[in-house]
This record gives C-alpha cells, sequence and structure tokens, in this order.
C-alpha cells in the first residue's frame, strides 16, 4: 500500500493536511491540531459511528462518562 504523501499535493505552508470521509466540524479540526504534527504531512481520518481510522489505526470511540 502507497503512503498518502506519495500522491497527495505538497502545499508550502501547510501544517498539515487530511483526507477524511466527513467534512470536519470546528471542534474536529481543533482535536487534529492537538493531534498531529505541524510537519506538512498528509493524514487519512475515516470516521465511522463508533470506530476511527487514522492512518490505519483503529481507535474506538467510548463514552467518557462509561469509563470505569
Amino acid at each position: 500500500m502507497k503512503d498518502i504523501n506519495d500522491f497527495m499535493p505538497k502545499i508550502p505552508n501547510m501544517r498539515w493536511g487530511a483526507l477524511m470521509n466527513k467534512a470536519p466540524t470546528n471542534k474536529k479540526v481543533h482535536e487534529m491540531n492537538k493531534i498531529f504534527p505541524s510537519n506538512g504531512k498528509w493524514h487519512t481520518v475515516f470516521e465511522e459511528k463508533d470506530l476511527i481510522t487514522i492512518d490505519g489505526k483503529q481507535i474506538r470511540k467510548k463514552d467518557p462518562n462509561k469509563w470505569t
């Protein structure tokens, strides 16, 4: 599998980029600013009902009120 950075455009002064399956909200962009480094690389973010996949790594969504 090819790295997304091999074929996505290089944009000058870009902090990071994300290829997503849903349009991001301002809150999501703020969260991604905390996650992704400012190195100008692209990332894949696919969000489903109870699962988020970031760069091929699956992260389950959990309600913080149900944490023990």
